[in-house]
């Protein structure tokens, strides 16, 4: 055992101090520089032309060319690529490949220096230039514009090619606006540019003009009639690939979007309207469609037509009318629009007699059998919340019941015609009046007993004058529909839409027999205005002309 006292005589090691920082000094090496091995520099040139002129691409061969040689012939420069577009434009960026892939060799650090003719050359748009030329800054990848005699990587070098890039910019804007005016100078003398690869039916003829596809032509005749007829764009495609009608690219299958194109363009008449759509501006190059922000120019009797003018009228009015149907139910249409649909004539037409609501088609199945009824929308979506008593109507008794109406007026077929003409004469308005025929009676009706309430309640009182300023105010507007009404029939008169709708509608007469005995849904389509749900053993049938049938359902 050791005792301690003879370890508090022994001497102590004393421990080292950790607390203060110790400083070591490494000696440069003075002969590194001279033993370090200078690397070439790696340069690539970029080259653009615009066009595809004879003159632009010899200017094009002979960038290329010079900054080869001059790449080659430096002792410090090695070749790091030429990347050269040629045909495409200056202002926007994504549109030039070569000039996106040496982007890309810069971040693979591929490249040190690249060599440019010029500020215009490299890019057009202010913005872009500024962007690529930081971006490679950043990479330390020096850009020298020769002509301007600019290094980007000095310090000065952006504010030049700010001013630089606005004035290549500005010329871009210069040279766009020349063109443009060209372009609209040329319309106005009636110079016309068709695109034919893109239109059906038509090809170039020898005097520049366009030249009827005879077999083509009557696939356009007939897309015009299907549609008058009541089918859907859906439809009409059905049919065509049906029929492997080969399309304007030669192949057999149709779009709707192709067929509303054939629908709704003028050329099929005969005219040409121009400017239908403008370029925005020349830095993002967007297609606007024109809606009045710059006039159009339309040259009828261009060429040769293959539809009436009055046909292609009455086709966009009936685009309109599809375009503008309400959904019945805000439930399974949140936006109020509804799709249009041809495939049942009393899609939209058969109305709940209670609540005003469109009925709906549905299919019932019970013991193995499906049954075809149609019911109200508002007692489908809602249950009773809106409409207590709604019938379910079987479709057979339906169709029967309609039948039966038509059947009891269409004996008189010159009275029906009439009918018919006047309520789509009552039903003419033009684009700049928001009222038709019918809707200025309408108003002009309920004027009427405003007035005689009003002179009713006036006598009683005694009192006139105290009305006074109410009598003048019917009386104004009355006289102002009164205008409106003489002028919209003088207008009517000469209107070729009224005129084919009329010449329509009197052709689906003439071809439907004295006796109806099938359902057909373009005859029936054509026929009936509504069909009014009284109750769940009658219906009241309005035909197109305002003739009004109550009918019983048979059970």
């Amino acid at each position: 055992m050791i005792e301690c006292s003879s370890l508090a005589g022994t001497p102590q090691s004393p421990l080292p101090d950790t607390t203060t920082p110790r400083v070591t000094i490494i000696p440069a090496k003075l002969d590194l520089a001279e033993t370090v091995t200078k690397r070439q520099l790696r340069v690539a040139a970029y080259c653009r032309v615009s066009t595809d002129d004879e003159e632009q691409l010899t200017s094009y061969e002979a960038q290329q060319t010079f900054y080869t040689d001059k790449i080659m012939n430096t002792p410090d420069w090695s070749m790091a690529g030429i990347f050269a577009d040629r045909g495409i434009t200056g202002t926007q960026a994504r549109k030039r490949p070569e000039f996106l892939r040496m982007i890309r060799k810069c971040r693979q650090k591929k490249i040190d220096v690249i060599l440019v003719k010029s500020i215009s050359r490299f890019a057009r748009n202010t913005v872009d230039c500024l962007n690529y030329v930081r971006t490679l800054r950043e990479l330390g990848i020096a850009v020298i514009f020769e002509k301007e005699n600019i290094n980007t990587l000095e310090t000065d070098s952006e504010m030049l090619i700010t001013l630089m890039g606005a004035f290549a910019q500005a010329e871009s804007e210069s040279m766009s606006a020349n063109v443009k005016w060209g372009r609209r100078q040329a319309m106005r003398e009636g110079k016309v540019s068709i695109q034919y690869h893109n239109l059906y039916a038509y090809e170039r003829g020898e005097d520049g003009k366009p030249k009827i596809i005879p077999e083509q032509a009557e696939v356009v005749r007939r897309i015009f009639d299907l549609f008058l007829s009541g089918c859907s764009l859906r439809q009409i495609q059905e049919v065509l690939e049906t029929e492997e009608i080969p399309n304007v690219s030669g192949k057999t299958g149709w779009s709707t979007g192709t067929i509303r194109g054939i629908l709704k363009n003028e050329k099929y008449c005969g005219d040409v309207l121009m400017q239908k759509t403008y370029v925005a501006d020349c830095i993002s190059k967007k297609v606007v469609r024109n809606t009045g922000q710059l006039p159009m120019v339309l040259i009828e009797n261009h060429h040769d037509p293959i539809v009436s003018r009055d046909t292609l009228q009455a086709v966009q009015a009936e685009l309109s009318r599809r375009s503008g149907t309400r959904a019945a139910s805000q439930k399974t249409a949140p936006t109020g629009q509804s799709r249009y649909s041809s495939k049942y004539a009393l899609t939209g037409n058969l109305i709940c007699g209670e609540c005003g609501t469109p009925y709906r088609r549905c299919v019932w199945t019970a013991g193995g059998t499906k049954r075809s009824v149609w019911r109200c929308i508002s007692r489908l979506d809602y249950g009773k919340k809106y409409c207590h008593e709604s019938p379910t109507i079987h479709e057979a008794p339906l169709q029967a019941a309609i039948l039966a109406a038509i059947n009891s007026v269409a004996s008189d077929r010159d009275t029906l015609t009439s009918h018919i003409t006047h309520a789509f004469r009552m039903e003419f308005r033009t684009p700049t009046t928001a009222l038709s025929l019918g809707d200025i009676d309408r108003r002009m009706q309920a004027l009427n007993e405003e007035f005689q309430a009003l002179f009713a309640k006036a006598r009683q009182e005694s009192g006139y004058t105290a009305y006074a300023a109410e009598f003048q105010r019917i009386n104004d507007e009355v006289t102002k529909l009164k205008q409106l009404q003489t002028q919209l029939m003088e207008q009517q008169k000469t209107d070729a839409v009224a005129r084919e709708r009329i010449h329509t509608a009197n052709q689906a007469l003439s071809s439907v027999p004295a006796i109806l005995t099938e359902w057909d849904e373009s005859i029936i389509r054509q026929l009936i205005d509504t069909v009014k749900i009284v109750d769940e053993c009658r219906i009241l049938v309005t035909l197109k002309g305002g003739i009004e049938v109550e009918q019983e359902l048979p059970k």
